[in-house]
Parts: structure tokens; sequence; C-alpha cells
């Protein structure tokens, strides 16, 4: 096992016995003595681990050994995790410790405490072990560490990755190809090896304003290595806004046809590797051969014979070049100097120039080196000890992928032990799979790979963490809210997890075959895709997550080998596809998971019930029960599971009321989809009852007509402290009495985002105004017919200015303000979104169709007209107001 997982592992054991023997938990009093021993041999052993992990390479002993202590750190692990969960279950039910133990208390006991003996006596013996192989370990030693582990504070996490160095003669080269061409279609090669820009080419040219103009029609088409032709198909048919629906490839093929007649179009089919089964062929023939304007066709990819047999001629194939050095440079310094906005500290410059030399000008390795020094100490002796640890992992040949694993493996090799486990995730997912966010950092979470630290919770922790990947150029962004940055589909760039898949096989996280699919056996992490199979899984007693990834599919029933395995923390069967009796067995089977604690059932077809059995989910934090449209009722016994985090069951039309008894999840933070019940519906949970809650950061109310909120309600949310985000769903209710109580709500002072829908009242409630939500950050108002004007409160005065910084308006056709009083009342706007909101006035962007703004450089305040940056008609991928 590297450092990675067992540094990581090791010291979240040893946080959690130190928590467990702090507050004088039960069993910290029943295996006092056992517990001790752990987290001291534990925290002794720690001091060996990075050494004894460079040894293990030209050691088979050292290794063999390491492989052993992790399975004992994944046991011990466990052990304390079961302890835990039992001990929130015994709290939360009041278990007084003074009646006698039941007998199933007694049994648990007995096993734990053998476990735990057990377990330290082999600790000790390889504690012991490793003392050997490692020898002594010095005050030097420690002082390298320390400083190897300590965690740098970044100045900004969020910065643009769109600069890019040395292509605009390769965007002109290949627009110059592109207009001058007489043949009313021709087809365009990008190739070269990975890392080298062929994608950023041309998504350049893609976003081309000239380019945009010529073309009636474009569309991006990602291949990629596991490329599926129907998918293919129905991604082309969805951007050019036709029906994607079906599976007949004919039908599919005739509908592309007819969208493409008489049209010039500009098609970019991404990371070609093959096209030997005939797909190509079969899609060419479907698109218009006879065309009235010129239509194009790119082509990238990494095999020349690939794209000259999909139509390019050599003269129309382009081969990017490596970045010189002052290119090399001037990209490096971007990203290495993000605290100075590119601009190197001059002592820093010569070993610098040196550590970009050893990138050999390849785009990839130079951001994604620059990335990993941003985050490092500016200091000449720290850059030095880089450079001269880049060398040495260097290979020779500048141009084979060895040279460019070399500079990922030192971006990975210079993570905190934190980020080396979240970023070893990434290997469950195939090539080029763009990935929800929201489920990595549940995932996180769920497994224990991230926790709270007392300020944020572990989903803000989780989501930092994220951003920090993107930031180290290790991940990829794929959608993020423009006002914040914070990601929300990501992916990582097939060289970035191929040494991904390196590290995870090394670190037993989980096993490949030779196609680089997850296989079943012995893992401990499962990605599942059409091509998984689970009869490899019989005996399997480690996996800890799976997830579905590229299949709504797994044919569950009682007899098949997943529902032997009982080792689960994670289980996302996210929009799986099961009829009611499977639903029976899955249930029976989900219940029996003593350990989880990530449990994602979103657009589950026929769950229209759970049932009572999930109480015996004691370690249960997240459930998710998203858009399940035929769930009715929840159980009362959800409101037992101790540790339950976030609860979302947003989206669930038919589910009438929450259960009462919710004021008992003392731990709850994130709270989606809360519907405020009618009078008639005496065991639903009601607003008073939120005011429990007091760990409460997230909170989506939606209201019917049917709803009713108490006199004595009004003021319930003011006294969530915590509350950092409320989102109001009003359903487009008439009834008077509920508006104008929501007129009258107290929200808490401290919430940063406010969200609005669906509001049937001319202006807006009296309390969304500077004073009432100082700290207000994003305002986002939607979906009304009726609304026309903000209250008079809503702009605040001379000295109570909004501090705002991004504004979503949408769907609010009456709406009549000017754009100079929303600049006058917010001051620090940053970002504006803005769709059909027909009747505002000199707004500066489009307000008719889909519009957004987005505030200009101070070097570019002065430029006439400048003020309007980022004006569209249309949709805008990546930028979104809200995760739900």
């Amino acid at each position: 096992m590297g450092d990675a997982i067992m540094e990581a592992v090791v010291e979240l054991i040893v946080k959690d016995l130190s928590k467990e023997v702090n507050v004088h938990a039960q069993y910290a009093i029943q295996f006092e003595s056992e517990f001790e021993v752990m987290k001291k041999e534990l925290n002794l052993m720690r001091s060996y681990l990075t050494e004894a992990n460079r040894l293990k390479g030209n050691s088979k002993l050292v290794k063999t050994t390491l492989s052993e202590l992790q399975e004992l750190i994944y046991e011990a692990d466990n052990v304390v995790t079961d302890c835990q969960i039992r001990e929130d279950y015994l709290s939360m039910k009041g278990n007084p410790s003074c009646l006698l133990p039941s007998p199933k208390e007694i049994s648990f006991r007995y096993i734990t405490g053998k476990k735990l003996t057990g377990l330290n006596k082999k600790i000790v013996k390889m504690h012991k072990k490793l003392r050997t192989f490692v020898g002594p370990i010095t005050e030097q030693t420690r002082g390298d560490e320390n400083i190897s582990r300590r965690r740098i504070r970044w100045t900004s996490h969020i910065f643009d990755q769109s600069e890019i160095v040395g292509l605009s003669e390769d965007t002109r080269k290949i627009k110059e190809w592109i207009f001058s061409h007489s043949d009313s279609s021709h087809r365009v090669g990008i190739v070269g090896m990975g890392g080298l820009g062929k994608t950023t080419i041309a998504q350049k040219v893609y976003h081309d304003r000239q380019v945009n103009v010529r073309f009636q029609k474009k569309v991006w088409v990602s291949v990629s290595q596991t490329y599926d032709e129907l998918l293919i198909m129905k991604g082309i048919l969805k951007q050019l806004n036709g029906d994607d629906s079906g599976t007949d490839k004919g039908d599919l093929l005739n509908r592309i046809l007819e969208a493409l007649s008489h049209k010039s179009y500009l098609i970019v089919l991404d990371d070609v590797w093959s096209i030997d089964d005939g797909w190509w062929d079969r899609i060419s023939r479907g698109l218009p051969k006879f065309v009235e304007h010129n239509c194009c066709i790119i082509i990238t990819s990494r095999n020349d014979d690939v794209v000259k047999r999909m139509g390019a001629t050599e003269s129309r194939i382009h081969r990017p070049r490596l970045l010189d050095d002052e290119e090399s440079w001037s990209l490096f310094c971007k990203f290495a100097f993000l605290s100075t906005k590119g601009k190197c500290n001059a002592q820093l410059e010569e070993v610098g120039r040196e550590i970009v030399r050893k990138c050999h000008g390849l785009p990839l390795a130079i951001k994604t080196t620059g990335g990993m020094l941003s985050s490092k100490p500016h200091s000449l002796g720290e850059w030095t000890r880089i450079c001269d640890n880049f060398r040495e992992k260097l290979v020779s040949d500048s141009e084979s992928n060895i040279s460019v694993m070399a500079s990922l493996q030192l971006s990975y090799d210079e993570l905190p032990a934190h980020l080396k486990q979240c970023m070893l995730c990434f290997s469950i997912y195939p090539d080029d799979h763009e990935i929800e966010a929201e489920q990595l950092v549940r995932w996180w979470v769920g497994e224990g790979l991230v926790r709270g630290d007392g300020t944020e919770t572990a989903t803000d922790v989780a989501f930092g963490h994220l951003s920090e990947l993107v930031s180290r150029c290790l991940v990829e962004a794929v959608q993020r809210r423009s006002f914040d940055g914070k990601v929300y589909s990501c992916k990582m760039h097939d060289m970035v997890r191929d040494m991904t898949i390196l590290v995870a096989e090394d670190e037993k996280f989980c096993c490949f075959n030779r196609g680089r699919h997850i296989a079943t056996v012995n893992s401990r992490h499962l990605g599942v895709t059409r091509e998984t199979t689970f009869q490899s899984l019989y005996g399997n007693t480690k996996l800890r997550a799976l997830l579905l990834t590229t299949t709504n599919y797994i044919g569950f029933n009682r007899k098949i080998a997943l529902a032997e395995i009982k080792t689960l923390r994670v289980l996302d069967l996210s929009c799986v596809k099961l009829d009611k009796i499977c639903l029976v067995d899955l249930w029976q089977w989900i219940t029996s998971l003593k350990r989880l604690a990530y449990l994602n059932l979103r657009n589950v077809a026929n769950l229209d019930e759970i049932p009572n059995s999930v109480r015996k989910l004691w370690g249960l934090q997240i459930l998710v029960l998203r858009e399940c449209k035929d769930l009715k009722k929840l159980p009362t016994s959800i409101t037992t599971l101790p540790r339950l985090a976030i609860l979302d069951v947003g989206s669930c039309p038919s589910l009438s009321c929450l259960p009462q008894g919710l004021s008992r999840l003392a731990n709850l933070e994130e709270l989606y989809g809360f519907k405020l019940p009618s009078p008639a519906t005496t065991e639903a949970c009601r607003l008073s009852e939120v005011v429990a809650l007091t760990q409460l950061r997230v909170l989506h109310l939606d209201i019917t007509e049917e709803s009713m909120i108490d006199d004595k309600e009004l003021a319930a949310l003011k006294q969530l402290e915590l509350l950092r985000v409320l989102s109001i769903n009003a359903g487009d209710c008439e009834n008077k009495d509920i508006i104008r109580k929501l007129d009258n709500l107290s929200p808490p002072t401290r919430v940063e985002e406010l969200y609005l829908r669906h509001y049937l009242k001319e202006t807006t409630p009296a309390w969304i105004n500077p004073i009432s939500l100082p700290q207000l950050q994003y305002l986002c108002i939607e979906d009304s017919r009726v609304f026309n004007r903000m209250s008079e409160n809503f702009w605040g005065d001379n000295e109570d200015k909004w501090n705002v910084e991004g504004l979503c308006l949408k769907f609010l056709p009456r709406l009549e303000e000017t754009w100079e009083t929303f600049q006058n009342a917010m001051p620090s706007l940053k970002y504006l979104e803005v769709s059909h909101c027909n009747s505002l006035k000199n707004f500066r962007c489009n307000v008719e169709g889909l519009g957004y703004w987005t505030k200009p450089d101070e070097e570019e305040e002065n430029k006439e007209d400048q003020d309007v940056i980022s004006c569209h008609e249309g949709g805008n991928e990546g930028e979104f107001d809200d995760m739900h």
C-alpha cells in the first residue's frame, strides 16, 4: 500500500481514536487499553511509512510487508468505524449505561475485543518489521517529512485556464484551410501525441467568431477509446436540437441528414483512436453529400492513419509543434505564479526555466508542473529540490509518453495525502467520462476520505479538495458556476487517467484488466459499466464503494454475487432500472450493509416507498432519493438514523410531506425537498420542527396550494444560525394566505445564497433586502408570470448596499427594472445571467433569449463599451445557477 492511502487512512484512524477516548464514549471505556495501544502504534508507525514506500521499489520483502500492513489498516478502520456507528446509535437512542447490556451488545463487545487484541498484536509486529527496514528516524528525517506534509494556503483556487500560449499560428492555419477550400465538404486532421494541445486547438477554432459566422450548425463529438456509436449519433442530434429518442441507428442517421441538409456545418470529432469496426463509415453516410455552402469535419487523433482513412489528405493534416523555450516559460508562469498574475520572482527564474526545459515543450506537462508549483513555497531551496527530483523522474526520450508520465507522476507525488486518495477515485471512471462533482464529493464523504473540520462541513471540504485538484491541472472542470467557480462536473485527461490507474493498481485501490476496465476480483472500489460482470465478486470481502458510471442496469436479484457483499460504505445506483420484485431484493440487501454511509437512489423508477428496515442503516450519512417520481412516503424510522447529514427528496412530486420527528436528526446539514404540509396531514413534519436542526446549512423548501404556515412558524428560519443556502419553490401557488406568510418570513442573516422560484406576487418579499440579508452573495429569482418589480425595501439606501456578486433573473417576462438601478444597489456585482425577461431595460446583455454579463477587468473598464464582456444568445455550457 502506497503512502497516499496508508498515511491518510492511518491519520483518520488516529483522529477517530483520539475522539473516542476524549469524549469518554462507552466503547472507549470498554476498550480503553486496546484503543490506546492502537493509537500509539499507528502514530509511531507513521514516521516510517514514507521511507518504507521509497524502499519498496528495490525490496520485495518491504513491498510484501506494506501490502500486509494495508490489510491491517483497513481492518482497523472497519473496527473503529463499527464502534463509532454503534456508539452514535446508542447515544441517539438514549440507552442508559446503568442498564444491563443486551445479548447482542454482549456479543458485539466480545467479538470487538478479540478483534482489537489480535489487530494490535499484528500492528506491533509490523511496526518492528518497518523499523528493521528503515532504521532509526532522526530529527532531520522528521523535519523533512513535516516540510513535505505541510499544507500551503492558496491565494486563489480559481483561475482562468483559457489562457493559452503559442497556438495562434495553429488556429490561423486551420481557419485558412476552412475558409479557402472550394470543395463543398472537406476534412481537416489534427494529429500528435497526447498532451500536445490537439483538443485545445480544435476548441479554439470551434469557438472562433469568424467560424461561428461561417457555419449555420456546429457539433462537437468526443469519441475517445470507449466510444459508443449509438451515443455518438444521439449526441449529434441533441446538439442539432433534433429528436434523439429511439435506438434504431438507421432512423437516427436519417434525422441527422434531415437536420443538416441545405446547411453549412462544422463537426469536430475529438480524440479518435480507431475506425476499424466501421462506425465512421456508417455515420459519414448519414451526412449530406452535396450542400450549397462549405462544410468541414475536423478530426483530432494520435494516429496519422486514422485521420487519413477518415478522409483527410496529407496537405490538410496539422501536426502541432512543441512550444519553444519562451512560449513554454510564458505558459508556465501563468500557472506557477498565480498570486502575482504571472510575474516571476527574479531569483526563481533560472531554476524555473530549468524545470520548464525538463517539460520538453509539452503543454500538458508544463501546465501540470506549473499548477503543482503554484502551491509550493516560492523559495530557491524548495524549487531546486523539486528541479532535482524532476530530473530523476524523466527518461531520456523526450517524445515518449513515459516522459509525460514522469511529469504527471511528479505532480501526483507532490499532492498531500488527503488529495492523493481523492485523486485515485477518478480511476474507476471510463475514458473521457464527464463526472458529476456531487457524486464525487459525496463518495469521498461517505467513505470517510474527507471529514469536516469544525468550521466547514465535510461536503464543503470535499468541494475544496476538488477545486484544488482542478487548480493543479490534474482535473478539468467541465461545468462550473461563474460567480464563484464552484465545480459542477469535471473530467480527467486520458493521460492523467493512465497515470492514475498505474498508481491505483500499485496502491491496491482497485484492479484493472488489460483493457483498462476495472476487474471486480479483489477490488475495493468499482465503477460499473456495460462491460462489468459481478460473477467474480464471489468471495470479495474488501469492496467499499460501488457506483454506476455508464450503465443504468445491474440485473439485481438475491442470487447474484453482488448480493453477498456486506462491506460497502458507498452505493450509488442513481437512475438504475429495476422492477418492483427486484426492488424488494435490493432493499433486503441494502439494509444488510451495516457500514453504508452514502446511498444514492436518484431517479429510480417504481420506487414508491422506503421500507421501515432503513432504520438498520445506523451509519448512513447521505441519502439521495431525488427525482423518484413514484415515491409517496418516507417511513418514520428514517428519523432514527443518528448520522444522517444530507437528505435529498427534491423533485419527488408524489411525496406530500416528510415524517414527524425530523428534529431528531441532530447532525442534518443539508435538506432538499422539505414540503410544507397541509393542515389535514397530521403526521407530517412542520416548519417548527426545523428549528431543532441547528447544524443545517442548506434548506430547500417546496410549497403547494395545500401548504400551511402557522403564524408562530414565521420566525423559525431565523433561528437556523448556520444556514447558508435557502431555496424557496413557491410552486406557482395562488393561495393568498400562503403568499402573505411568505412575505413575512424571517430568514437568518447569514444566508449567502437565495433562490426564489414560482413566486406569484408582483413584488419581491419585503425581507429580501440588504439589511435583512447582509451576507448574501448570490440571488436567483425565476419563473413567475406576475412578478413585475422589486419591492421598495429591495433597493436599500445610500448606506445599505447589497454585497451580492452573482445575480440570476430567469423567465420573468413582466419585470420592468433598469440596469442602472441594479448597478447602483449592487456595486459588488460581478456576474449576471438573464433569460426571457423581455421587459428589462438598458441591460448590457440579451434579455429576451439567454444573456450573460461579466464585470470587466480593471484595465478594461476605461475602454469604451468594454463593460459587455460576455453577451451570448442561446445556451452557455458550463454555467449553472444551482446544482438542483
